[in-house]
């Protein structure tokens, strides 16, 4: 996901290849081989064997054990411009849990004006909430069968300028040669950082079938950029993140910019830093730190004399004029004798995925560094199995970048379910992580990113932290395709073909089109986004190889070159972002759109996808030739709800009976000053919040489908 102050990364210079040329080649030579381009994928992969007796199977993951929907028989929401919110006829979508709004006693509610100290918001919702996870409690214990009450965990990805009384900034630098143009108040920069990170707020579901907030709950916890937090996995202790604030590398100062999320099998949070680059700054100091740690800071897009996305949090004055260390931390300038005397490697220790247990108020929150660093947009784990390792999916947020796993080398037992963050030390410390290579024969490989197998032109990796700290320099190395912004990451339930939105990029050339990104109009790029979807061998996640294709793309339905997967007015989307699939199977789709706007507003979608290879070749207007999956219909998908002007729709989860679906709304009224959408009683500005949606006979999300 990108946002207003985001700097939006461009790192990657390397060599490896565009996975939209692969697929040329790929398609190419598929034709030559079997005999024209009207070839289905189904035969150049294979017939997938369905679960069950040829027939979509239950699956055991939700509390009712509900078969799949045959096909979506609501009626679609129609393209929506207004200010308010859309959902399907009998259904109900209500928000709550806005920004601003008090966890406990003694904190006063939001106001209009938001002179709110910046303090305060350790005891409040943050700002432009992601992704979340409803989990159920009994008895103060987690409890996955449980839905009338329940810890909900919440992301809170970045902030607007109206969180501030006076907008983003406030006070203009007089030294004209200063590196940093403007200057931010000290309140103001505690505002932000304190609206980052994620809450943990306790809810429980009223006779109407809504949820309210448990106010004063001993569960009710936020996490910040100021909070305290324990580094593990391969490079906790290393010295590429030790720091004035903790000499021995143990720990960091703060979680920043969290997108997406996941559920562990055990029962914790796992929460994903993103576009961590936004926050941080750094002056002129390759001659200090050499060449080579040079490089890798540029391939993170934090270059000399740069500010990030402009947040400029190291600019605040505590008093007298004096930065203190909770704002200089921001800067990593190396100015001190050694990295213990300044922040230098402040950075590297941000961009992990992180780990919460809700039900320990306690406890800190873990980063997991073995998982590799990057821009996480979320973080999806394969179906746990008895046995064999767990698998989690990760895409890395940036033009050009790449899609990961991580395979435990400890073997899931069910009996670790609860077990919390040791659980967490047990499968996420330890086990091997892998870049995905997409070849243009519609197979692909995972490279393991380890010392045996990483040799870089330009950087010598010293040990295993050095490569989960740089995974992006590794991959590199390693040959790993390219790809449009990877973002969300779901794993289907029934058929475990794994899904990824490739939401867009603007700067995607005719020229540079691959296999997997094969799309590129005019001098507008790839605007419009597309779902690709893969198979491990043999149905085994911890495998190295797999089979892919083009699940979907995105396009108005009216645009015929681009409109590739026969989309209608009731299923025409933009820039697919969050992704997920209900117990059931059922996926859902969520877009962040800049494109199609003046039609409609971002939406979320219900979809039943079939399989890797359902589909026929097509061509598209640079003359790629691309593996689609089976045509769309309003049967097998179709538009479900549209947000307010100007928001971004995101983060998703429902409630173990699937009675409940929790969507949130960010950033409404977004250039749109007529847009007031959650905002106060009698108030003007807008508020980003969740969205509880609920069927209007009290029943199950899309049981009429049933």
């Amino acid at each position: 996901m990108q946002h207003p102050h985001d700097y939006i990364e461009d790192s990657n210079t390397s060599d490896n290849p565009e996975f939209a040329n692969l697929l040329d080649q790929a398609i190419s030579r598929r034709t030559v081989l079997k005999g024209g381009a009207g070839l289905t994928a189904m035969a150049m992969f294979g017939a997938l064997p369905m679960m069950g007796n040829g027939a979509f199977a239950k699956t055991t993951a939700g509390a009712m054990n509900l078969p799949r929907p045959q096909s979506l028989k609501f009626k679609a929401v129609p393209h929506y411009t207004g200010n308010e919110m859309m959902v399907a006829e009998g259904y109900t979508a209500k928000a709550f849990l806005h920004l601003g709004e008090p966890l406990v006693d003694g904190i006063e509610p939001f106001r209009d004006d938001r002179k709110h100290s910046g303090e305060s918001f350790m005891y409040r919702m943050g700002d432009n909430h992601d992704g979340m996870n409803f989990y159920g409690m009994s008895n103060g214990k987690f409890d996955p069968h449980q839905s009338n009450r329940g810890l909900f965990a919440i992301n809170h990805e970045y902030t607007n300028d109206n969180l501030h009384p006076m907008g983003m900034y406030t006070q203009e630098d007089t030294n004209a040669a200063a590196i940093y143009r403007k200057k931010r108040l000290a309140m103001d920069v505690r505002r932000d950082a304190n609206a980052h990170g994620v809450s943990v707020v306790e809810l429980v579901r009223k006779d109407n079938g809504q949820f309210e907030l448990v106010k004063n709950s001993r569960f009710n916890k936020r996490y910040t950029s100021s909070t305290m937090t324990q580094l593990s996995g391969a490079a906790s202790g290393a010295s590429l993140v030790q720091t004035k604030y903790d000499k021995h590398g143990k720990t960091t100062w703060g979680i920043n910019n969290e997108c997406g999320a996941g559920a562990s099998p055990w029962g914790t949070y796992l929460t994903t830093e993103e576009n961590f680059l936004n926050v941080f700054a750094r002056g002129e100091d390759k001659a200090v730190i050499g060449a080579q740690a040079d490089l890798a800071l540029a391939r993170y897009g934090l270059k000399e004399n740069s500010t990030g996305g402009g947040y400029l949090w190291h600019t605040a004055d505590d008093k007298d004029g004096v930065v203190a260390d909770e704002f200089s931390r921001w800067d990593i300038t190396a100015r001190g004798k050694t990295a213990h005397d300044d922040y230098r490697n402040g950075f590297n220790a941000f961009g992990y995925i992180v780990e919460i247990d809700p039900f320990n108020p306690q406890a800190k929150a873990i980063k997991r560094t073995s998982l590799g660093r990057f821009a996480h947009e979320n973080c999806a784990f394969a179906p746990a199995v008895a046995g064999k390792p767990i698998v989690f999916y990760m895409g890395d947020d940036a033009r050009g970048e790449y899609i990961y796993k991580f395979v435990s080398k400890a073997l899931w037992s069910p009996k670790d379910i609860g077990k919390g963050l040791k659980a967490g030390d047990k499968y996420m410390n330890e086990g091997t992580l892998y870049v995905a290579v997409f070849n243009a024969d519609g197979t692909g490989q995972w490279r393991p990113l380890t010392m045996n197998t990483v040799k870089h032109k330009e950087y010598n990796f010293a040990n295993q932290a050095d490569i989960v700290v740089h995974a992006r320099l590794a991959a590199d190395a390693l040959g790993a395709t390219k790809m449009d912004r990877p973002e969300w990451v779901a794993v289907s339930p029934i058929t475990g073909e794994v899904y990824v939105t490739l939401t867009n990029n603007s700067k995607r050339t005719p020229d540079a089109t691959d296999a997997a990104n094969p799309r590129s109009y005019n001098d507008k790029g790839n605007q419009h986004g597309h779902i690709i979807c893969w198979r491990e061998k043999d149905g085994d996640h911890a495998a190295t190889s797999f089979n892919w294709d083009v699940y979907l793309f995105a396009a108005p339905n009216d645009l015929t070159e681009q409109n590739l997967s026969g989309l209608s007015p009731d299923n025409d989307l933009s820039s697919p972002d969050g992704l997920y699939f209900d117990p059931r199977g059922v996926l859902w789709i969520q877009t962040d759109d800049g494109a199609y706007t003046k039609t409609t507003n971002c939406m979320l979608l219900a979809a039943l996808p079939n399989r890797v290879g359902d589909g026929k070749i097509v061509s598209t207007t640079t003359g790629k030739n691309t593996p689609v999956g089976m045509m769309a219909s309003d049967d097998t998908l179709k538009r479900f709800f549209v947000g307010p002007k100007g928001c971004e729709v995101t983060g998703i989860t429902m409630t173990p009976d699937l009675k409940t679906l929790f969507i949130n709304i960010q950033h409404p009224g977004e250039d749109h000053p007529d847009v007031a959408w959650g905002a106060v009683a009698g108030g003007k500005v807008p508020r980003s919040a969740t969205v509880m949606i609920t069927k209007d006979d009290g029943g199950v999300i899309l049981g009429e489908s049933l």
